[in-house]
C-alpha cells in the first residue's frame, strides 16, 4: 500500500501529565497525525521544531526558558503556515490575544476543555492542509503496555482534576474485566518510594509465586504508586504478599479500602486513597503518624483551603474539646492551629500567585483571607512583598528567555 504522509505534530508543555495524557488520548491517527516529539519547555520544543518542521505545534503559554508565546512567534517566523493551539492553566486572555496577533488558530484552557474542541481543531487542520488517511488504512491495536499507560493517564488526568474520562473506563470495566463474577473487591494502594523493587517487580514477582494474585488489577500512578483491585476472595493473599514483602523492603507502605461492590464506590476509594497519599506527601508524614483526629483535621483543612474555621470549630468537628486538640495539635504537627493554619494559606497564595491570573480578590476568597485589601497586608506582612511584587518577580523568573 501506498505509504501515507502524515501530519507532524509536537506538544509543548512544562507539566509532564499534559504531554502524555494528549499523546496517549488523542485519536491522532484519525486526523492522519502523528506526534513527532514532546518538549518540556519553549527552547527544547523550538529545537524540536528545527528537527522535524512539524505542521501543527500545540503549546503551552507559561513554560520555562522560553515561554509559549516567543515560541510561537518563532515558529510563526520560520513557517508561516504552521498551526498553532495555545494552552494555558488558568484564562490569561492578554498573553492568548498576543498569541492569536501572532497567528495561533486557537487557544484551549488545558484544564477544561472538552475533547470535541481539540478534536475540531484537528480536523480543521487536516482538511485545511488536505492530508487524508485512505479508507483502508487501519491503526495498528494498542500493545497492553500501551493500554496500561493509557490507563495510568486518565487515572492520573482524573485524580488530578483535569479530566473525568477514567470515570468511564472504570464503568466499562467494572462491568466487564474487572466484574469478578460480582464478587465485592479491595483497593489497595501501594507505594514503592525508596525500595529496591518497583511496585510492577513486586506484583509481578508475587503473581508468579501464587497464581491467586494474577487475578487481581492494576491500576498505574508513576513510577513508586500503583493501585491494585483485588476480588474478596484473594483479600487475604494480597495482605500475606505485602506483609512478606514488607520484611524484606522496610520502606514499602500500603493502605486500603473495601469492601466495594459498584463503581461509584471504587472511584469514591480511589479518591480517598489518593487524597491521604498527596497529604502524606505534602505533610512527610502518614495517617500512623499523627492521632487520628489530628489527622482528620488537617485533612478537613486541606480539603476546604477557603474555609475560615477557628480552633473551636474544627475540634468540634474531629470530636475533641477545644483545649485538647489545642494540646494534641500541637504536639503532633510541630506548630499551634493558628501558626499551621498561616503557614497553609501562605503556601497557598504563593501558588496561586505564580500558576494562575486569578484577580487578588479571587485569590482573597480562596485563601479564606476575606478581600483584596486584607490579602494584600496580610501577605506584605508575612512576606515584606505585596502579592503584585511577588508575582511580577515570578513572572520575570518563569518568562525570561
Amino acid at each position: 500500500m501506498e505509504t501515507i504522509k502524515l501530519i507532524k505534530v509536537i506538544i509543548a508543555d512544562d507539566e509532564g501529565i499534559v504531554r502524555k495524557g494528549l499523546r496517549s488520548t488523542v485519536p491522532w491517527d484519525k486526523y492522519g497525525m502523528e506526534v513527532v516529539a514532546d518538549a518540556s519547555n519553549g527552547r527544547k520544543a523550538w529545537e524540536a521544531f528545527l528537527e522535524h518542521r512539524p505542521q501543527v505545534l500545540i503549546t503551552d503559554i507559561v513554560m520555562p526558558e522560553m515561554d509559549g508565546i516567543e515560541l510561537s512567534r518563532r515558529v510563526k517566523e520560520a513557517a508561516p503556515d504552521t498551526k498553532i493551539i495555545l494552552l494555558s492553566c488558568h484564562r490569561d486572555f492578554e498573553y492568548a490575544q498576543q498569541g492569536m496577533k501572532l497567528g495561533a488558530a486557537g487557544y484551549l484552557l488545558k484544564t477544561a476543555f472538552e475533547d470535541e474542541e481539540l478534536e475540531g481543531m484537528l480536523a480543521k487542520f487536516q482538511h485545511e492542509l488536505g492530508i487524508t488517511h485512505p479508507v483502508n488504512a487501519t491503526p495498528e491495536p494498542a500493545t497492553s503496555d500501551a493500554e496500561d499507560e493509557r490507563l495510568g493517564t486518565l487515572l492520573y488526568a482524573w485524580l488530578n482534576g483535569h479530566n473525568d474520562k477514567f470515570m468511564g473506563e472504570m464503568e466499562k470495566r467494572t462491568r466487564e474485566a474487572w466484574s469478578f463474577q460480582g464478587e465485592p473487591v479491595y483497593i489497595f494502594l501501594i507505594k514503592t518510594s525508596g525500595c529496591q523493587a518497583s511496585w510492577l517487580e513486586l506484583l509481578q514477582d508475587a503473581a508468579q509465586e501464587d497464581r491467586q494474585l494474577c487475578a487481581g488489577a492494576i491500576l498505574p500512578y508513576g513510577n513508586e504508586r500503583c493501585y491494585y483491585i483485588v476480588p474478596q476472595s484473594c483479600l487475604t493473599a494480597a495482605e500475606s504478599m505485602l506483609v512478606e514483602r514488607k520484611s524484606d523492603s522496610a520502606k514499602l507502605q500500603w493502605s486500603r479500602r473495601g469492601p466495594l461492590t459498584s463503581t461509584e464506590e471504587r472511584l469514591e476509594a480511589l479518591t480517598a486513597l489518593h487524597k491521604a497519599a498527596e497529604m502524606e506527601k505534602l505533610y512527610g508524614v502518614t495517617a500512623t503518624d499523627w492521632p487520628e483526629p489530628i489527622w482528620k483535621a488537617v485533612k478537613l483543612l486541606h480539603d476546604n483551603p477557603a474555609a475560615e474555621w477557628s480552633v473551636s470549630d474544627v475540634a468540634g468537628q474531629v470530636g475533641l474539646s477545644r483545649s485538647h486538640f489545642s494540646i494534641l495539635f500541637k504536639k503532633a504537627v510541630g506548630d499551634s492551629y493558628v501558626a499551621f493554619q498561616y503557614k497553609r494559606k501562605l503556601k497557598l497564595a504563593y501558588g496561586l500567585l505564580k500558576d494562575t491570573a486569578l484577580t487578588m480578590q479571587e485569590i482573597a476568597e480562596r485563601t479564606g483571607l476575606g478581600d483584596s485589601k486584607y490579602f494584600s497586608k496580610w501577605f506584605k506582612r508575612c512576606t515584606g512583598q505585596t502579592p503584585s511584587q511577588y508575582r511580577s518577580q515570578q513572572k520575570d523568573g518563569t518568562l525570561r528567555t
